[in-house]
């Protein structure tokens, strides 16, 4: 697998996603994985409270570890994502964890002959606006895409998206940098 930007934190994260994945395929609950997967990343995005804690070095790993299984039981995941999530927090790789789920997202779609691309928005994208973007990425890439938002008010407006290594940024934010940078050279 090829590591795509800000989807996996170096090599280590890379063989994390790549053992969930083929653990979970042995299992023969990709899919329950998969979506146990998509359950965290929302949890993920919408505590970040627990993100900091899951990077914060305060806490040891079998902190982390209880808090994930914890939070597992919660969500009703399957018995091998909540294991995998307490062993990678006991191994310290707990603050990776957000990108090594990003990293079986790629995995399972390349698996079903799609594409996933990361699409960041000021403000949460309607349905219509996703099925437009779906419809244009097909046609750009000729292959089915999945996609996976993200709500971040820093972009002030327009979208990044991230497919593979590429990366479209027609934010308002990069816009305005870009400006500030010309200005600054004459």
């Amino acid at each position: 697998m090829t590591p795509s930007e800000d989807v996996i934190t170096g090599e280590a994260g890379e063989r994390y996603a790549k053992a969930l994945f083929e653990l979970a395929d042995e299992a023969k609950a990709l899919d329950t994985v998969e979506g146990d997967v998509e359950t965290l990343l929302t949890a993920f995005g919408e505590s970040a409270d627990l993100a900091h804690a899951l990077k914060s070095p305060v806490f040891k790993g079998a902190e982390k570890a209880a808090v994930l299984t914890e939070l597992s039981a919660k969500l009703k995941l399957h018995k091998l994502t909540t294991d995998f999530m307490a062993v990678t927090a006991r191994n310290g790789r707990a603050g990776d964890l957000k990108n090594i789920l990003r990293a079986f997202k790629v995995l399972a779609a390349k698996r079903r002959g799609t594409s996933s691309a990361d699409v960041i928005s000021a403000d949460p994208l309607t349905a219509t606006q996703i099925k437009e973007l779906k419809t244009a990425l097909k046609t750009a890439l000729g292959r089915d895409v999945e996609i996976r938002t993200e709500v971040r008010e820093d972009i002030i407006g327009g979208l990044i998206v991230k497919v593979g290594s590429r990366m479209f940024d027609s934010s308002l934010k990069s816009k305005l940098e870009g400006l500030r940078k010309t200005m600054k050279e004459a």
